[in-house]
């Protein structure tokens, strides 16, 4: 339980680097074959003090972290690397661990080095990190030594009072402190240039940050993708305002060049699909940029020609590519996947003449963040008084399963499982409650049968339990009308979300036909749908059980936030361990459900 407030005691700012031995799997990405002839990773010319004209600067990045400080389980602790043959290799990756020793050895005899972040670096976190309100993370980020990042999504899931809390430290306001020491907050800046107060319309954190050392500035800009309000609850992003992310980056780039700021990086969390999974796939094959779609190609044609590369993140994708600028120029573009699976290695070569960086001679490359290196012992020492903090609570038993229940495809197992938590707990809040609706992207895990502790084959712990919602969302009730609720189904596959739908997660009784192979509205075929095997009544009224995220209108789906006669009740994760708590025990275990109540036509 959270300690009594005890006074502030603030650690001291990072003042050396620690360096330890790490190998590193790279892919390399250049907008030249070679760097101009006088760069040199040193300041100064051979046999003489003056400094060269060029100097090049290594920036390390990586992206989504998500409070992920334990190495992640499964495939989102892996890596698929292509090799030249065409086959493919799989490498386990990632933990705080791992990458304190991996970025520590990158810097080694690298005078100029900044380190940056491209948002959500907390936030539907693990039980380590999310438990505590991610302290722990931004306390590993801070021995890191992150540099700058820019704001994510998930940095406003508790809204931007807790995101200031995070940047400018103290106690949580609710649970208080977790030791005797005072949280401290981040040691680096919080970029947020284009999420505004809707009251005084100024950003609410800095909107750009100048890394310097004796004659080199390069300046960075942070934002995060407008649409963020369609991905996080409306309570946490009440009175922000979120604007575009070209128009923002370009403004604050002239804002850096009028303080003679020419060498200009933008933080952007919005990201891409590379044509595959491989972190090293080459998606300037054959011609730049051409290997990757998604909203950062767009966004990357359009920002000024005066900002020199672009750290991007929120699709979790692995990228190190060259995309046109406006003048028809190649620029680097990359994201490091997510989970601290990956870093960025890119050398940026300034030019001392110009203050600006030499974009031909631009070098990037993803490296896999192995666990054959030597641990970090500060990020060890940090893991196990965090998780001896939460062990009480973690290791509680809250359930039992018979079998693995995944959260993977379009209607998945764990989905369903969670949708029929919330209907029978709405039930009991309201015995006329027709159904649930769960959001994909709210069901971050699933459940595995063999036991990942000392806990026994298929038992569940509330460990496990928080990793699949780590949101705190509620279980919110709503009525809507028959006509609505065909309507929320049409949404999931339309308008925002016509190129990537949101499939709702259906409780039992709610069936219908998905035909993927139309487009739009008419990929939900309307006649099928059926509530416990009637036919939907556009005039009737249901009693619809959302999470709180929903009911808000998210997702993109708008209809979800006009209900009425709302009830708001318990906390999701709780509403999930009662369930589970009620309906299994070790000789009579939850079965994953069929997953089979919408009928995908493909």
């Amino acid at each position: 339980m959270p300690a009594t407030p005890q006074p502030h005691h603030r650690r001291r700012r990072r003042t050396t680097r620690l360096l330890a031995a790490a190998a590193g799997l790279a892919t390399v990405g250049a907008l030249a074959a070679a760097l101009p002839s006088t760069a040199s990773a040193d300041d100064s010319r051979k046999g003489g003090d003056r400094p060269g004209r060029y100097q090049d600067v290594q920036l390390l990045s990586f992206n989504d972290l998500h409070g992920n400080l334990e190495p992640p389980s499964g495939s989102s602790g892996r890596v698929t690397e292509v090799h030249e043959d065409g086959t493919t290799e799989t490498i386990n990756a990632g933990g705080v661990e791992y990458l304190a020793t991996h970025l520590r050895q990158a810097r080694e005899g690298n005078k100029y080095s900044i380190t940056a972040a491209g948002g959500d670096m907390v936030g539907a976190s693990p039980l380590i990190s999310g438990l505590f309100h991610d302290e722990p993370t931004i306390e590993a980020l801070n021995k890191l030594e992150l540099d700058v990042t820019s704001v994510g999504n998930h940095e406003f899931d508790e809204g931007a009072r807790e995101l200031a809390r995070l940047q400018d430290g103290g106690c949580h306001p609710t649970d208080g402190c977790y030791t005797d020491e005072e949280f401290a907050g981040a040691d680096f800046p919080y970029l947020a240039a284009n999420v505004l107060d809707e009251k005084t319309g100024r950003p609410i954190l800095k909107p750009y940050w100048v890394w310097k050392k004796k004659d080199v500035k390069v300046g960075f800009i942070g934002v995060t993708l407008e649409d963020t309000p369609g991905v996080v609850s409306a309570e946490g992003v009440k009175g922000l305002k979120f604007k575009d992310e070209v128009e923002t980056i370009n403004k604050y780039a002239k804002v850096l060049q009028r303080q003679g700021v020419k060498s200009i990086v933008a933080l952007i969390h919005e990201g891409g699909a590379p044509a595959s999974s491989a972190y090293n796939y080459d998606c300037d094959a054959p011609g730049a940029g051409d290997g990757i779609s998604g909203p950062i190609v767009d966004i990357a044609k359009n920002i000024t020609p005066q900002v020199d590369a672009l750290v991007t993140g929120h699709t979790h994708a692995a990228y190190v590519c060259t995309i046109n600028d406006p003048a028809g120029k190649p620029r680097m573009v990359t994201s490091a996947a997510s989970f601290g699976r990956l870093y960025t290695d890119t050398t940026l070569t300034y030019d001392r003449f110009t203050g600006d960086i030499a974009r031909t001679a631009v070098k990037s490359a993803n490296h896999v963040v192995t666990r054959d290196v030597p641990k970090a012992p500060d990020m060890t020492e940090l893991i196990s008084k965090w998780n001896t903090l939460a062990a009480p609570i973690g290791n509680r038993a809250i359930g039992y399963i018979s079998a693995d229940i995944p959260s993977t495809g379009t209607e998945s197992p764990m989905g369903d499982l969670i949708a029929d938590a919330q209907l029978a707990y709405a039930k009991e809040l309201d015995p006329e409650t027709d159904l649930a609706l769960m959001n994909p992207g709210g069901v971050r895990a699933g459940l595995t049968y063999a036991a990942k502790g000392s806990e026994g084959d298929g038992v569940v712990t509330y460990a496990e339990g928080f990793t699949v919602q780590p949101f705190s969302n509620t279980v919110n009730l709503q009525d809507f009308t028959g006509a609505q609720l065909i309507q929320i189904l049409k949404e999931q596959v339309s308008g925002s979300n016509e190129a990537a739908p949101k499939i709702l997660q259906p409780s039992a009784g709610l069936t219908y036909t998905l035909d993927l192979t139309k487009s739009g509205t008419d990929r939900v075929v309307t006649d099928s749908i059926r509530l416990n095997g009637a036919a939907i009544d556009p005039a009737a009224t249901y009693r619809v059980a959302t999470n709180s995220f929903l009911a808000g209108g998210g997702d993109g789906i708008p209809t979800l936030g006009q209900g009425t006669n709302d009830l708001v009740g318990a906390d999701d994760l709780a509403v999930l361990e009662q369930y589970m708590t009620a309906n299994s025990s070790a000789a009579n275990p939850i079965s994953p459900p069929a997953a089979n109540r919408i009928t995908i036509v493909s």
